[in-house]
């Protein structure tokens, strides 16, 4: 079916006339502060603890905007007879927010939960080189992360919690068993009876 002339001009019409007749809402920012929905992107936060420096992140980064710098440390063995193990520690992870595009990709690639989304934006500069933003920064802003969604009521207890809780339940067991250690030591049992006579002896 041929397409009538100026159906086209018609229905772009159509679009600019509805949108004219709809009411416009004025945000009275800064003064009133936006309410922003739970998942916006406003800026990446780290959670150093978590960070592994695997590299993926600055792997997997299309604007290669991730700067990651880490030396390695020797870790003594766990124990007697054990080998000593290596492993990475992080020196420097620093993110250039002037070359970021907030595709999300190094916080749906990072295996150990160290990038998170927070819904912060108020961090124009007058230069762009300070928009290159330092560890110690992203970690501010980890706590303007909101909290993720409530898991389902009938779900099973994620593994994770299940493994913390544990392995805090073996913490205190230990810490008791030291405490009566203790105790026992500072309590020692009650002297023998002086009026008794020694062994041997009637």
């Amino acid at each position: 079916m041929t397409p009538i002339p100026g159906s086209g001009l018609a229905k772009g019409l159509a679009v600019t006339l509805r949108t004219m007749t709809k009411k416009t809402v004025t945000e009275q920012y800064p003064d009133t502060q936006p309410d922003l929905p739970p998942r916006t992107r406003g800026v990446i936060g780290l959670f150093e603890e978590n960070c592994t420096v695997c590299m993926l992140c600055a792997r997997e980064c299309p604007d290669w905007c991730i700067y990651i710098d880490s030396h390695k440390e020797t870790v003594p063995a766990a124990a007697p007879g054990g080998r000593e193990r290596s492993r990475n520690v992080l020196d420097r992870f620093a993110i250039d927010f002037s070359l970021c595009m907030y595709c999300g990709i190094c916080i749906e690639v990072c295996p150990f939960d160290a990038l998170f989304w927070s819904p912060e934006f108020e961090y124009a500069e007058t230069d762009i080189h300070e928009l290159t933003h330092e560890r110690d920064k992203l970690r501010e802003w980890m706590w303007t992360v909101p909290a993720p969604p409530a898991l389902d009521p009938g779900a099973e207890e994620p593994k994770e919690i299940a493994a913390a809780h544990k392995a805090a339940e073996k913490l205190a067991a230990t810490q008791a068993a030291v405490q009566a250690a203790q105790s026992d030591l500072a309590d020692p049992a009650d002297p023998a009876d002086p009026t008794e006579p020694p062994e041997g002896q009637s």
